[in-house]
């Protein structure tokens, strides 16, 4: 995950000072928020779960709601009406990828780092992005950004990634919100489809109940 997240950001190409918006304040987006302000980017974390966006004000320097009105209106008053330098859309969702479209200035960059099925339902190409003449960059998840391929690998993502979690400057978890029992995974999957703001990341436990009462969780 952390790998995804830390190519999202690559991809964005960020550089000190530029305003950047994350749509999507999952485990992905939330990491990302983390790594793009540590880039030194002033971040704006969009997401429609209120307890994500809480958790996002740790690391980022503003949040906006997504439900709560216009997204990317709220993403321009916030950067003075010129836009955002990047957004990094790591959701998924075509509405959200259209929004992110109409986040950036003139000549912005996208970074569509979620993974889109089906029609582009919601993306809607003759509005900002046709007049502000925005770049969309594809980052793939498990790839390495093409421009960086004759010095980054895969695995140097992941090592990255791990020296930053394990010298803390990179905080993974409060991302974690949930331990169950592995032979509970029906009732942690229900939560997640059903109860999303209830949970972020569930991780499933395959010790025994005396594994368990030996070592501590």
């Amino acid at each position: 995950m952390g790998a995804i997240a830390l190519g999202a950001v690559l991809s964005a190409d960020l550089h000190v000072g530029e305003r950047v918006a994350v749509f999507g304040q999952g485990v992905l987006g939330l990491l990302t928020t983390q790594l793009a302000t540590l880039n030194g980017a002033d971040v704006t974390a969009v997401d429609i779960l209120a307890g994500r966006l809480a958790l996002a004000q740790k690391w980022a320097a503003h949040t906006v709601d997504a439900q709560a009105g216009d997204p990317a209106e709220a993403v321009r008053k916030h950067t003075g009406a010129t836009g955002a330098d990047v957004a990094i859309e790591i959701s998924g969702s075509y509405p959200a990828l259209h929004e992110a479209l109409r986040t950036v200035g003139i000549g912005g960059r996208v970074v569509a780092a979620g993974f889109y099925q089906g029609e582009g339902i919601g993306l809607r190409l003759g509005e900002e992005f046709h007049l502000n003449r925005v770049h969309i960059v594809a980052s793939q998840i498990g790839g390495v950004p093409a421009a960086l391929q004759s010095r980054w690998t895969v695995e140097r993502l992941h090592k990255v990634f791990v020296d930053l979690v394990q010298a803390g400057r990179v905080d993974v978890a409060p991302l974690v919100t949930d331990v169950v029992p592995a032979t509970d995974v029906a009732a942690a999957f229900h939560l997640l489809d059903e109860r999303p703001q209830d949970a972020l990341q569930v991780v499933l436990d395959f010790r025994t109940d005396d594994e368990r009462q030996e070592v501590p969780a």
